[in-house]
């Protein structure tokens, strides 16, 4: 029998700790003020961000120098061993289009299913994303030969009457990764003009920033029809963004899927590059958002309740990634096709079967930790799984091209891989690109949405309100001494 109880008025009801609740998610952002405040003072460099900064710059001047070696000497000290002729660079290449498109997801697809957790979040997704082509950008050039040709990939009237081949799929990334790049970029000044504002209408400030930020802002004076327009601007560029995660990565694995390479021709790698390119997204943005979060102070911003959907996330696309891994074994031993048969048991049990292990290991295993909420609540572990995450991905794309190429149809073609210091050092010369921008961005613009997080804060009140906040922004229903309600 139901046991029915009779509704207790809010006025009688406990008080309770400082968590958020459905009507209120930030319990420790008080006002608006606090939050233009705290913000804006993250542009502030410190000496961790120098310190950042000087290491990003070292390992880029260090894969600098082991390209200009490369075109000295040739791409014969890159370590390709024929027919092994897709190396480093093309895994690295998928990896960074795939980091790209995390962004895309939250800031775009979960704006218009309405996320909440995606308000603080998703600024520092979409400049990853741009940033993160930008890097994957770079790959195909080196991988060229003679990289100063690189714009004979763009259809263009030339003397030579010579035309890319358009049935190629390189070339389809050229038109990808140049409409993705144009998307992200636009979605991100997008979002970021009511903030430009903010920062221009600050005080002391020097004339060279507030001229700046007054044309980047375009004149934004936060009237009704600006917010009506830029709404209206922002769902239209949300709604074009989505169909970019599908495909541009998809683009990508046709790369592989186009040829009759064994373990490449199926019809399975597009959806399997999507939903790997979100999950490797997502590692990345716990990479980044949680030291965010320690060192400067955003942990009620950033809260835990952000990171335990996000985790969620995260461990859906595992699961699919998972469920697209055993797929491919169950079409290679069902096919019957020998040559396949024959890579997939070299892939797993032969010569790669470190590299295979550390894929599965890292994407289908410690992910499931997830499902545990102790641990999807923890900051730390996540952080952990983020880099586990992004190794592990690495290595799906090193296992799909190299072991694919070292093992073809002739027995005779069969060879072996080992990356070179050329190889190692672009690699890390590629993560010190990506991070000189992005902490060259966050200590220029907001990490966080300032307009969007105000959107989600209870205005302060002119007078009391019966349950609610008192004309000093301060919310009834938590306890005067709760740590971070009252600063």
């Amino acid at each position: 029998m139901a046991t029915v109880t009779k509704p207790v008025p809010s006025r009688d009801e406990p008080r309770r700790p400082n968590v958020a609740s459905a009507n209120l998610q930030l319990p420790a952002v008080r006002d608006y003020e606090q939050v233009d405040r705290e913000i804006s003072g993250t542009l502030r460099p410190t000496l961790f961000w120098f310190l950042g900064l000087g290491v990003a710059v070292f390992f880029l001047i260090l894969g600098i120098s082991a390209w200009m070696y490369q075109i000295y000497s040739g791409l014969g000290v890159a370590g390709y061993n024929p027919p092994v002729m897709w190396g480093v660079y093309i895994i690295t290449f998928v990896f960074w289009i795939g980091i790209g498109h995390a962004g895309t997801l939250i800031s775009a697809i979960l704006y218009l299913f309405r996320a909440g957790f995606r308000t603080t979040i998703y600024r520092c997704a979409e400049a990853m994303t741009v940033f993160a082509v930008m890097t994957a950008a770079l790959f195909p050039i080196l991988h060229l030969g003679r990289p100063w040709k690189f714009f004979w990939l763009i259809p263009y009237p030339n003397w030579r009457y010579v035309w890319p081949q358009f049935k190629s799929p390189l070339v389809w990334d050229v038109f990808a990764i140049l409409t993705y790049f144009t998307i992200s970029s636009t979605f991100l000044y997008i979002g970021l003009i009511p903030d430009i504002a903010v920062l221009r209408d600050r005080e002391n400030i020097s004339p060279i920033r507030k001229q700046i930020f007054s044309m980047l802002s375009l004149g934004w004076r936060n009237t009704d029809s600006e917010w009506r327009h830029f709404a209206r601007a922002y769902l239209f560029l949300a709604a074009l963004s989505t169909p970019l995660v599908l495909s541009v990565h998809s683009v990508v694995s046709f790369d592989f899927a186009m040829a009759l390479t064994p373990g490449w021709h199926t019809t399975i790698f597009p959806p399997y590059f999507v939903a790997g390119a979100i999950f490797s997204g997502m590692g990345m943005v716990f990479t980044i958002i949680i030291p965010l979060r320690k060192w400067w102070g955003l942990k009620h911003y950033v809260t835990i309740n952000h990171l335990d959907a996000a985790a969620k996330l995260a461990l859906f696309t595992s699961l699919i990634v998972g469920c697209a891994y055993m797929n491919e074994w169950f079409v290679a031993w069902f096919s019957g096709n020998e040559a396949e048969k024959s890579f997939f048991a070299n892939r797993i049990w032969g010569q790669w079967w470190w590299a295979s292990a550390i894929l599965y290991t890292c994407n289908m295993v410690l992910p499931l930790s997830l499902f545990v909420q102790r641990l999807r609540r923890s900051a730390a572990w996540l952080f952990i799984i983020s880099f586990t995450i992004n190794i592990g991905m690495w290595f799906e794309r090193f296992v799909i091209v190299v072991p694919s190429l070292s093992h073809e149809f002739e027995p005779w073609q069969w060879t072996s891989y080992r990356p070179t210091w050329v190889d190692y050092s672009i690699l890390a010369g590629s993560f010190g690109w990506f991070a000189m921008w992005f902490l060259l961005f966050i200590k220029q613009l907001p990490v966080i949405a300032i307009a969007e997080v105000k959107e989600i804060v209870p205005p302060r009140l002119r007078t009391v309100h019966a349950h609610g906040i008192d004309p000093a922004g301060r919310h009834f229903e938590f306890e005067p001494d709760t740590p971070g309600e009252f600063a």
